[in-house]
Protein backbone atom coordinates (compact mmCIF):
# COMPACT_ATOMS: atom_id res chain seq x y z
CA UNK A 1 0.00 0.00 0.00
CA UNK A 2 2.86 2.61 -1.08
CA UNK A 3 -0.22 5.06 -1.79
CA UNK A 4 -0.69 6.46 1.56
CA UNK A 5 -4.46 7.56 0.45
CA UNK A 6 -5.14 4.34 -0.17
CA UNK A 7 -7.50 2.76 2.59
CA UNK A 8 -6.82 -1.27 4.35
CA UNK A 9 -10.06 -2.26 3.21
CA UNK A 10 -9.30 -0.03 -0.73
CA UNK A 11 -5.78 -1.98 -0.92
CA UNK A 12 -7.45 -5.00 -0.06
CA UNK A 13 -10.53 -4.86 -2.20
CA UNK A 14 -8.08 -3.68 -5.14
CA UNK A 15 -5.52 -7.36 -4.67
CA UNK A 16 -8.67 -9.43 -4.61
CA UNK A 17 -10.92 -7.67 -7.52
CA UNK A 18 -7.11 -7.55 -10.20
CA UNK A 19 -6.17 -11.11 -8.91
CA UNK A 20 -7.27 -14.30 -9.34
CA UNK A 21 -7.64 -15.90 -5.54
CA UNK A 22 -5.17 -18.97 -6.92
CA UNK A 23 -2.75 -16.19 -7.78
CA UNK A 24 -1.77 -14.56 -4.30
CA UNK A 25 1.25 -15.41 -2.54
CA UNK A 26 -0.60 -16.61 0.52
CA UNK A 27 -3.26 -19.30 -1.56
CA UNK A 28 -3.76 -22.89 0.03
CA UNK A 29 -5.47 -25.65 -1.88
CA UNK A 30 -6.10 -27.44 1.23
CA UNK A 31 -5.25 -25.70 4.81
CA UNK A 32 -4.56 -28.94 6.25
CA UNK A 33 -2.67 -27.32 9.52
CA UNK A 34 -5.51 -25.41 10.13
CA UNK A 35 -7.61 -27.91 9.83
CA UNK A 36 -5.42 -30.01 12.00
CA UNK A 37 -5.42 -27.95 14.66
CA UNK A 38 -9.38 -27.41 14.74
CA UNK A 39 -10.02 -30.96 15.09
CA UNK A 40 -7.48 -30.38 18.25
CA UNK A 41 -9.73 -27.79 19.63
CA UNK A 42 -12.18 -30.83 20.04
CA UNK A 43 -14.84 -28.95 18.89
CA UNK A 44 -18.20 -30.37 18.40
CA UNK A 45 -19.78 -30.15 14.32
CA UNK A 46 -22.28 -27.39 15.21
CA UNK A 47 -20.01 -25.29 17.39
CA UNK A 48 -19.22 -21.46 16.05
CA UNK A 49 -16.14 -20.61 14.02
CA UNK A 50 -15.73 -17.68 12.62
CA UNK A 51 -12.49 -17.29 9.84
CA UNK A 52 -11.36 -13.72 10.52
CA UNK A 53 -9.99 -12.82 7.08
CA UNK A 54 -11.16 -16.14 5.19
CA UNK A 55 -12.52 -14.07 2.48
CA UNK A 56 -10.77 -16.26 -0.52
CA UNK A 57 -10.15 -19.27 1.55
CA UNK A 58 -10.67 -23.13 1.37
CA UNK A 59 -10.99 -23.43 4.78
CA UNK A 60 -14.51 -22.81 4.81
CA UNK A 61 -15.19 -25.97 1.67
CA UNK A 62 -13.43 -28.03 3.82
CA UNK A 63 -15.36 -27.17 6.97
CA UNK A 64 -18.29 -27.48 5.55
CA UNK A 65 -17.30 -30.48 3.46
CA UNK A 66 -16.32 -31.95 7.65
CA UNK A 67 -19.84 -31.39 8.72
CA UNK A 68 -19.10 -27.88 10.42
CA UNK A 69 -22.97 -26.27 10.84
CA UNK A 70 -22.08 -22.93 12.70
CA UNK A 71 -19.65 -20.97 9.73
CA UNK A 72 -18.75 -17.33 9.72
CA UNK A 73 -15.66 -15.77 7.52
CA UNK A 74 -15.57 -12.15 7.94
CA UNK A 75 -13.03 -10.34 5.03
CA UNK A 76 -12.52 -6.70 5.10
CA UNK A 77 -12.95 -6.94 1.15
CA UNK A 78 -16.07 -7.84 -0.03
CA UNK A 79 -14.35 -9.39 -3.67
CA UNK A 80 -13.08 -12.04 -1.80
CA UNK A 81 -15.98 -12.90 -0.16
CA UNK A 82 -18.00 -12.51 -3.50
CA UNK A 83 -15.63 -15.26 -4.71
CA UNK A 84 -16.00 -17.95 -2.22
CA UNK A 85 -19.43 -17.54 -2.50
CA UNK A 86 -19.61 -18.07 -6.05
CA UNK A 87 -17.37 -21.05 -5.72
CA UNK A 88 -19.64 -22.51 -2.76
CA UNK A 89 -22.73 -22.00 -5.03
CA UNK A 90 -25.57 -23.06 -3.22
CA UNK A 91 -23.46 -24.40 -0.10
CA UNK A 92 -22.90 -20.56 0.43
CA UNK A 93 -26.24 -20.44 2.24
CA UNK A 94 -25.07 -22.47 5.59
CA UNK A 95 -22.28 -19.78 5.72
CA UNK A 96 -22.62 -16.26 7.55
CA UNK A 97 -20.54 -13.65 5.44
CA UNK A 98 -19.59 -10.44 7.22
CA UNK A 99 -17.79 -7.73 4.93
CA UNK A 100 -15.68 -5.57 7.96
CA UNK A 101 -12.47 -4.30 9.05
CA UNK A 102 -11.65 -6.41 11.81
CA UNK A 103 -10.06 -3.28 13.72
CA UNK A 104 -13.56 -1.77 13.85
CA UNK A 105 -15.79 -4.81 14.08
CA UNK A 106 -18.18 -5.04 16.91
CA UNK A 107 -19.47 -8.59 17.31
CA UNK A 108 -23.16 -9.73 17.50
CA UNK A 109 -22.95 -12.95 18.87
CA UNK A 110 -20.55 -15.40 20.08
CA UNK A 111 -17.81 -18.24 19.12
CA UNK A 112 -16.31 -21.22 20.35
CA UNK A 113 -13.50 -20.73 17.90
CA UNK A 114 -11.39 -17.66 16.21
CA UNK A 115 -9.58 -19.07 12.88
CA UNK A 116 -7.37 -16.03 11.89
CA UNK A 117 -3.96 -17.27 9.31
CA UNK A 118 -2.62 -14.00 8.93
CA UNK A 119 -4.66 -10.73 9.30
CA UNK A 120 -3.03 -9.98 12.61
CA UNK A 121 0.75 -10.22 11.07
CA UNK A 122 -0.38 -7.10 8.88
CA UNK A 123 -1.42 -5.11 12.04
CA UNK A 124 2.12 -2.93 12.69
CA UNK A 125 0.58 -0.01 14.74
CA UNK A 126 -0.24 -0.98 18.47
CA UNK A 127 -3.71 0.75 18.35
CA UNK A 128 -4.68 -1.73 15.19
CA UNK A 129 -3.36 -4.93 17.09
CA UNK A 130 -5.88 -3.37 20.34
CA UNK A 131 -8.79 -2.96 18.27
CA UNK A 132 -8.02 -6.51 17.14
CA UNK A 133 -7.94 -7.63 20.75
CA UNK A 134 -11.02 -6.26 21.95
CA UNK A 135 -12.69 -7.72 19.21
CA UNK A 136 -11.43 -11.24 19.65
CA UNK A 137 -12.37 -10.75 23.64
CA UNK A 138 -15.82 -9.59 22.74
CA UNK A 139 -15.91 -12.19 19.97
CA UNK A 140 -14.89 -15.90 21.64
CA UNK A 141 -16.56 -17.27 24.55
CA UNK A 142 -14.88 -18.39 27.62
CA UNK A 143 -13.05 -21.40 27.13
CA UNK A 144 -13.13 -20.58 23.28
CA UNK A 145 -10.05 -21.36 21.27
CA UNK A 146 -8.29 -19.08 19.03
CA UNK A 147 -5.89 -20.12 15.88
CA UNK A 148 -3.78 -17.84 14.92
CA UNK A 149 -1.18 -18.36 12.08
CA UNK A 150 1.78 -15.65 11.11
CA UNK A 151 4.98 -15.18 9.49
CA UNK A 152 7.42 -16.75 11.58
CA UNK A 153 10.34 -14.88 12.85
CA UNK A 154 12.31 -16.53 9.70
CA UNK A 155 9.34 -15.14 7.59
CA UNK A 156 9.06 -12.40 5.34
CA UNK A 157 9.04 -8.94 5.95
CA UNK A 158 6.45 -7.80 3.89
CA UNK A 159 3.34 -9.31 1.86
CA UNK A 160 1.46 -8.02 -0.58
CA UNK A 161 3.74 -4.96 -0.77
CA UNK A 162 2.92 -4.00 3.25
CA UNK A 163 4.87 -4.55 6.40
CA UNK A 164 4.18 -6.88 8.90
CA UNK A 165 5.10 -8.25 12.34
CA UNK A 166 6.42 -11.60 12.66
CA UNK A 167 6.00 -13.53 15.66
CA UNK A 168 7.17 -16.65 17.10
CA UNK A 169 4.34 -18.33 19.47
CA UNK A 170 5.74 -16.93 22.41
CA UNK A 171 5.58 -13.69 21.69
CA UNK A 172 2.33 -13.87 20.62
CA UNK A 173 1.60 -15.43 23.45
CA UNK A 174 2.85 -12.00 25.00
CA UNK A 175 0.70 -9.98 22.27
CA UNK A 176 -2.22 -11.53 23.55
CA UNK A 177 -2.01 -11.43 27.04
CA UNK A 178 -2.47 -13.09 30.19
CA UNK A 179 -6.28 -14.19 29.23
CA UNK A 180 -5.51 -16.38 26.48
CA UNK A 181 -2.87 -19.91 27.06
CA UNK A 182 -0.76 -21.22 24.27
CA UNK A 183 -2.08 -24.88 23.88
CA UNK A 184 0.25 -25.82 20.70
CA UNK A 185 2.13 -24.50 17.95
CA UNK A 186 3.00 -25.97 14.48
CA UNK A 187 5.14 -24.70 12.19
CA UNK A 188 4.82 -24.66 8.12
CA UNK A 189 6.84 -23.95 5.47
CA UNK A 190 4.14 -22.49 2.75
CA UNK A 191 4.81 -22.75 -0.60
CA UNK A 192 3.31 -20.03 -2.28
CA UNK A 193 2.01 -20.26 -6.12
CA UNK A 194 5.10 -18.70 -7.79
CA UNK A 195 6.84 -21.51 -5.99
CA UNK A 196 8.92 -19.67 -2.81
CA UNK A 197 8.71 -20.28 0.68
CA UNK A 198 7.42 -18.66 4.00
CA UNK A 199 8.06 -19.47 6.83
CA UNK A 200 4.99 -19.73 9.33
CA UNK A 201 3.56 -20.33 12.54
CA UNK A 202 0.57 -21.39 13.74
CA UNK A 203 -0.61 -21.01 17.48
CA UNK A 204 -3.56 -22.51 19.06
CA UNK A 205 -4.87 -20.71 21.84
CA UNK A 206 -7.84 -20.77 24.84
CA UNK A 207 -9.25 -17.83 26.43
CA UNK A 208 -9.31 -18.30 30.59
Amino acid sequence: MSDPSITRQQHWQQVYTVKDETAVSWFQESPQVSLALIAASGLTRDAGIIDVGGGASRLVDALLAAGHSDLTVLDIAEAALAKTRQRLGARAAAVAWIAADITAWQPQRHYALWHDRAVFHFLTAAEDRTAYKRALQAALLPGGQAIIASFAPDGPERCSGLPVMRYAPESLALELGAGFRLEETRSEPHKTPAGGQQAFQYSRFRRL
